[in-house]
């Protein structure tokens, strides 16, 4: 069972169950944020959206939520846990995951297909990638800009935790690729057991050919894999 924790202001979270029930096609429910036993999920999802209204900043209310000491507690085990875009941002404000989430370097709000080069694929939602290998994503956000300090940047870099960057389609990765003026490109990340990954582009929106593109299908399905479940 996957879970996809909503709170109040989520409006991902339906598009990441839709996702996961019908195109993944694994048993999924919605998480009310104030939920506090997640015995029986096997993974979670915190999806985008815009939590208690973006209030402070992206997330800082979120991470306080009574469900957010479970989802720490079902990391810490190795359970397998996504954050997409507002997701990425709880998941860094509860210090789950290193580094920041800025406001975009253009100060506007970027929606838009954009294309990530996959760096790692040894994680639990990337399983089912190649290093290299190019998706198109579309992007939903106002405060993507990935930041971290030299000291934290340089120990994921080192340990591989970079698991995509804004890239062109044919996978090269420059400024003119990175709308929201993420700090080395970076798309996304893994904590250093990779079974926890932030990203901001929505692989849930991007899972069936209907909606624009199915390239998201891999990492959905990743953590099937990584599960041992058959897809």
């Amino acid at each position: 069972m996957i879970g996809v924790i909503t709170f109040p202001g989520s409006n991902g979270d339906h598009d990441a169950l839709h996702a996961v029930l019908d195109d993944v096609g694994a048993p999924a429910r919605l998480i009310d944020y104030r939920e506090t036993d997640l015995a029986g999920f096997d993974a979670l999802i915190l999806p985008g959206g815009f939590a208690y209204g973006d209030a402070l900043r992206c997330g800082a209310i979120a991470r306080f939520s009574p469900v957010m000491e479970s989802v720490k507690e079902f990391a810490a085990k190795g359970g397998p846990v996504l954050g997409i875009c507002n997701g990425f941002q709880v998941l860094t404000e509860a210090h789950i995951l290193p580094g920041a989430m800025l406001r975009n370097s253009t100060l506007q709000f970027q929606s838009k297909w954009i294309h990530v080069r996959i760096e790692n694929s040894d994680t639990a939602w990337t399983e089912l990638c190649a290093p290299g290998e190019v998706l198109r994503l579309p992007i939903a956000n106002g405060e993507g800009q990935y930041f971290a300090d030299a000291e934290t940047l340089a120990q994921i870099e080192a340990n591989g935790q970079v698991i995509a960057r804004y890239s062109s389609a044919d996978g090269v990765v420059s400024p003119d690729a990175n709308s929201n003026g993420s700090i080395n490109n970076i798309a996304g990340i893994t904590n250093a057991g990779g079974n926890v990954v932030g990203l901001m582009p929505h692989p849930e929106r991007a899972t069936n050919a209907l909606t624009g593109g199915d390239d998201g299908l891999k990492m959905m399905k990743s953590v099937l894999n990584f599960l041992s479940v058959p897809a």
